[in-house]
């Protein structure tokens, strides 16, 4: 049997990584593998080996949680094949448990004890369900951290904090690092404090992956156009065409201002040229709007068209032409797509982040391209260009501060 064989940026970081560390690298740098590689050597294989080293005799239980698209469609299945692992009991080699799941399920697994954890797709932050579960798991078990994007904000690392004996609770890290707005009628922080030592211990904890990329992305903007009078008129009298009444909050208004600018017919002409010149095209889009729109283009006889969102969950197409769309909160993390080349985002989303992980979809290792292409279709209208001054500044975009509040 080949052994375990990593890149030399992958054999780096596993040597760096330690228990509760964040093993942060872009999308489609390899971190699944080089996660499993960690696992692997610390329950005695070998990477780098010209024939496979068996792990000793009894390995810690293995528990992957995931999103639930990975672990449906197992990916996480693909990558254990090289460590000669699999959740398969019946086609083990060893005796060890290995266990895949989502993180809806994450509570499940709070019994474990003396296992190993993978915390794929950084979902611990805040204080709800998933993250008092991770802390509870990460008391009695050894555990890594999977992210692209580890952190927006430093609250989002207080639950990695509180796993790695930091601090002793959320309470103990806004006592002494927020300083909250005395002028919010809700609690709104102001700013950090003692900013040195969470810099120094986000260091100690993030292991950042040296990756080069081997392909190349080209971001081309493609400007549209929009109903300037009916834009115009919503902004100046606040009032909601659809339900005949005034605008009461700040995503109302910017809802109602972005479904006149994303239903112009000229955004639609656009995803028809682009599709026309790219035989196989995927589309990521927000609101359900725009899924019937993007359903009811005239693409082709020939050109096959699937989707991934909120109510269905079709496979990518397997022919020559093809339009797979993907809603941005159901799809943009947790698949990857080499059969092409071209992204098309038929609006912005308000996350970096979430622009960020779909972009990666197609920009994976073992991609058969070099070059990639990503259409960032925008008009001018004043909530587009603000969402995408958000964006290049690599912030969320503020319903509420565009709205006036």
């Amino acid at each position: 049997m080949a052994g375990v064989n990593l890149y030399d940026y992958q054999l780096d970081a596993v040597n760096r990584m330690k228990n509760g560390c964040i093993l942060c690298g872009g999308v489609g740098s390899g971190k699944s593998r080089t996660g499993l590689a960690y696992y692997y050597i610390q329950n005695g294989g070998r990477v780098n080996t010209k024939r496979y080293v068996k792990m000793h005799d009894s390995p810690q239980d293995l528990y992957i949680i995931t999103t639930a698209r990975k672990r449906d469609t197992l990916e996480w299945e693909e990558e254990m094949i090289p460590f000669m692992m699999t959740t398969d009991e019946s086609a083990r080699m060893y005796k060890h448990k290995v266990v895949v799941d989502s993180w809806n399920n994450v509570h499940k697994y709070v019994g474990a004890k003396d296992a190993f954890f993978i915390f794929d797709e950084q979902r611990v932050v805040g204080d709800g369900q998933w993250v008092k579960s991770f802390l509870k798991i990460t008391k009695e078990n050894d555990w890594i951290l999977l992210s692209a994007t580890p952190g927006d904000c430093w609250t989002d690392y207080i639950p990695v904090f509180v796993a790695n004996g930091f601090y002793k609770n959320r309470t103990q890290f806004k006592n002494e690092h927020i300083v909250y707005s005395r002028f919010s009628k809700f609690p709104k922080i102001d700013r950090y404090i003692n900013t040195t030592r969470l810099v120094r211990l986000r260091d100690r904890i993030l292991v950042d992956m040296d990756f080069k990329r081997p392909t190349i992305q080209h971001h081309e903007t493609v400007y549209v156009d929009f109903d300037k009078k009916q834009y115009k008129d919503i902004c100046k009298t606040r009032w909601n065409p659809c339900k005949n009444k005034p605008i009461e909050t700040a995503s109302e208004y910017c809802t109602l201002l972005r479904k006149v600018i994303n239903t112009d017919p000229s955004r639609q002409q656009e995803v028809l040229d682009i599709c026309k010149a790219r035989p196989r095209v995927i589309i990521f889009y927000n609101f359900d709007y725009e899924l019937d729109i993007l359903m009811n283009l005239p693409y082709g006889n020939r050109v096959e068209v699937a989707q991934w969102n909120g109510h269905k969950h079709q496979p990518i197409p397997e022919g020559k032409q093809w339009v797979y769309l993907v809603q941005y909160n159901a799809g943009a993390e947790g698949w990857n797509c080499i059969k092409t080349d071209t992204i098309i985002f038929y609006s912005q989303n308000y996350s970096y982040k979430v622009m960020e992980q779909a972009a990666g979809r197609i920009d994976r290792l073992n991609t058969p391209y070099t070059d990639l292409w990503f259409y960032h279709l925008k008009s001018r209208a004043g909530i587009d260009l603000a969402i995408g001054r958000a964006l290049n500044d690599k912030k969320k975009f503020n319903e509420r501060k565009f709205y006036g509040v």
